[in-house]
This record gives structure tokens, sequence and C-alpha cells, in this order.
């Protein structure tokens, strides 16, 4: 039997409209939130998706205040992962 940590999930995603631009501060702490969990995540933007444990690609999305942004995870802690980028994405300042 799988324990709840080895379960996956179904795709799970959310989209944010930016209140500021992706800049040094939120892009940090997306990168420093991505890299605690075990599952796959991306944030697209524009036709381009990007792995949200790097900073320099989160800043190189180049999404601006009113922007919209997807945030898609896969994997176990799916949909906690998506909760939390969107959270992020949402306070953004």
């Amino acid at each position: 039997m799988l324990s709840s940590s080895d379960q996956t999930s179904a795709p799970v995603e959310a989209a944010v409209v930016l209140p500021a631009a992706l800049h040094a501060r939120p892009a940090g702490q997306l990168a420093r939130t991505a890299m605690g969990f075990g599952c796959s995540m991306w944030l697209e933007h524009a036709g381009r998706s990007v792995n949200p444990a790097s900073v320099l690609a989160v800043m190189g999305l180049g999404a601006v205040a009113g922007a919209t942004v997807t945030v898609r995870a896969e994997g176990p802690e799916a949909e906690r992962a998506v909760a939390e980028l969107a959270h992020i994405l949402r306070t953004a300042e």
C-alpha cells in the first residue's frame, strides 16, 4: 500500500493575476518555496514555461503587474505546492 507521501496526484493548476512584476524578491520567495516540494512544478506566462525553483528563470518570464501567470504541479504535494506558489504570486510586492 502507498503512503500518502508516495501517492501522486493529477496535475493541479492555478492562474494568478500579478499585483506586481516578478522581480528579485518574489522570484527568490518562489524559488525557496518550490525547492521544498517533492513534485514537478512550472510557471507559465506568454507561451513560456519555467521551473519556479530558478530565480533567474522566474525573472526571465518577464511577467509584469497585471499579467496572468499559471502555476502547474504534478506529483506528491502538487495541490499544496500550487496553493503556496499562487499565494506568493498573489501577494508579491
